[in-house]
């Protein structure tokens, strides 16, 4: 029982088009997906930051590029990902600072 304990498998529901399947997530892929949930979160934070007008504009291109990589299965490439996503993020910050928009 500890065993199935530490296995930590987590139930997640898959998008309507496969809703009645579950799929069971392993410890490090919860923590993988737990990470770009994280980064996508900050990044819709960074965005209030933004002028009025590119607010929108600036959600959809985040939302389009989280999206884009939604199925992707390769645990090496979304860690690439979240790495340059964070990279992209705090540029953006830096520059809406630069800006005076806090």
């Amino acid at each position: 029982m500890l065993l199935s304990l530490l296995a930590l498998e987590v139930f997640v529901e898959l998008p309507q088009r496969e809703s009645t399947m579950v799929r069971y997530l392993d410890l490090q892929s919860f923590i993988v997906r737990a990470r770009v949930l994280k980064l996508y979160r900050q990044a819709l934070r960074t965005a209030r930051r933004a002028p009025t007008h590119a607010r929108d504009e600036l959600r959809q291109t985040m939302r389009q590029e989280i999206e884009k990589n939604r199925y992707c299965d390769d645990k090496q490439k979304i860690r690439f990902l979240i790495s340059e996503g964070l990279q992209r993020l705090k540029g953006l910050d830096e520059m809406l600072d630069m800006m005076g928009h806090s």
